[in-house]
């Protein structure tokens, strides 16, 4: 069966190219301008680029249900920004993020801010099968920090450190780097999330 994908347009960054990626691996994709609608989602994509309190800023009337609805374990994928709104809050901003994860988005302490461009992931997780390699694009300031350190299921070396970069709470994925722009690794991680999302229908 295709699998129905709620890509949540919250006023922030340019949806057509994750939309294009989505529909590349076999989805049907449903716009969401109003959040209400994510409450009877089968999965959920939350995009990335913008800033943290603009993108929850539509999210917040609908912040507990949707919490809850990830928790009943809907597949959903969040992607930069989209990754760190699964967290409780950010030093970017003053809002409440959905607080699916036990955590905080804090600033990369790191020396060139924000960490741009192309970056490796180290990670075992099945939605890395079959990528030709490791390497994705990153366009970021902040990263989540949860307080389980088992959802984080991929770091990246960045100044000679390592940042969580690669998130995964039940059936809830946050990726701090984007995939619908990181080529031909980045399709395989999105056709393999909705493999994924698929099976669980």
């Amino acid at each position: 069966m295709q699998m129905t994908v709620s890509l949540a347009d919250y006023g922030v960054g340019n949806l057509h190219s994750i939309k294009k990626s989505l529909e590349g691996a076999g989805a049907n994709v449903r716009v969401i301008t109003d959040m209400k609608d994510l409450t009877d989602a089968k999965c959920i994509v939350f995009p990335g680029v913008g800033a943290f309190d603009k993108t929850m800023e539509k999210l917040q009337p609908y912040r507990e249900k949707i919490c809850n609805l990830l928790d009943s374990g809907i597949p959903a994928m969040g992607i930069c920004v989209g990754a760190q709104i699964l967290f409780e809050s950010s030093t970017e901003g003053k809002e409440n993020g959905l607080g699916f994860i036990s955590g905080k988005v804090e600033m990369i302490k790191a020396k060139q801010i924000p960490h741009m461009g192309w970056n490796s992931v180290s990670s075992k997780d099945s939605l890395f099968n079959g990528t030709p390699d490791n390497f994705f694009y990153f366009a970021h300031s902040y990263c989540g920090n949860p307080l389980k350190k088992d959802s984080i299921i991929g770091t990246t070396e960045y100044e000679k450190q390592q940042i969580p970069t690669f998130f995964r709470q039940k059936n809830v994925y946050g990726c701090q780097f984007h995939p619908e722009k990181s080529s031909i690794s980045g399709s395989v991680v999105i056709k393999n999330f909705i493999k994924f999302a698929e099976a669980l229908q």
